[in-house]
């Protein structure tokens, strides 16, 4: 579904991601661990193009590293980014009905249809439709972003940091949701700094430090590493 090879990212002289290779296959979740300042949001703002990159970019074997930012979303790449982007004074529905848009363009039948489906899975949402999106907490809010961006029924959905700022409980019932979305054949990059959620839910992992690949593989094998339960784990708790 996404394929990343020899990626880099400045900010003027200075390099933010060195040489990242990067694969994601169709109907799995991915996950990009590692700390505060490693590169991790701007490897996805590189990949959505919202940010000058240089290196190969494929979406479904094609390259798009020359495709404008809204060319990749009518192409079916959607990101949740970290600080949400919520219209604060607008409702919660029609924050979601914002979220079909693409689909509006393409000419869809159906653009809405999407709505059942994302109450069906947020059902806090829709108690709250009819609620300002600015008044709700910060887990609401989080669900509200996705279910916006799932609205656009989009191939590829891009989440930058889903667990920040929120209780574990939350989180949990988040990436729960996250992962029960590759059942419907969505592919998942997550970029998380909560190391431990993210590989429960992720197929594949890879670890960014100071803009380099340190490590990647299965998520299981990651988990039982040493260098990864030192550093991103803690040591051995559960």
């Amino acid at each position: 579904m996404l394929e990343v090879q020899q990626l880099q990212v400045s900010y003027g002289k200075v390099q933010a991601l060195h040489q990242i290779d990067l694969k994601l296959e169709r109907g799995s979740i991915a996950t990009v661990i590692g700390p505060n300042g490693a590169g991790k949001s701007t490897l996805l703002n590189a990949v959505m193009g919202i940010l000058p990159s240089r290196g190969a970019i494929r979406y479904r074997g094609r390259s798009i590293e020359r495709t404008s930012l809204e060319q990749r979303v009518m192409d079916g790449i959607g990101l949740v980014p970290e600080t949400r982007e919520l219209f604060s004074t607008m409702s919660v529905e029609d924050n979601l009905l914002l979220g079909s848009f693409r689909r509006v363009r393409l000419g869809e039948a159906q653009p809405r249809d999407q709505l059942a489906t994302v109450f069906e899975m947020f059902p806090r949402l829709k108690e709250r439709r009819a609620q300002m999106a600015g008044t709700l907490s910060g887990g609401e809010r989080q669900m509200l972003a996705i279910g916006r961006a799932l609205m656009a029924k989009p191939d590829l959905l891009m989440l930058d940091e889903p667990s920040l700022g929120l209780a574990p409980r939350i989180v949990k019932e988040i990436l729960q949701i996250v992962s029960e979305l590759r059942k419907t054949g969505l592919s998942v990059l997550l970029i998380e700094q909560n190391a431990r959620a993210a590989l429960q839910v992720a197929d594949y992992g890879y670890v960014l430090e100071l803009g380099q690949m340190s490590m990647n593989g299965p998520s299981a094998q990651l988990s039982g590493d040493p260098q990864v339960v030192q550093a991103y784990l803690g040591f051995g708790k559960h």
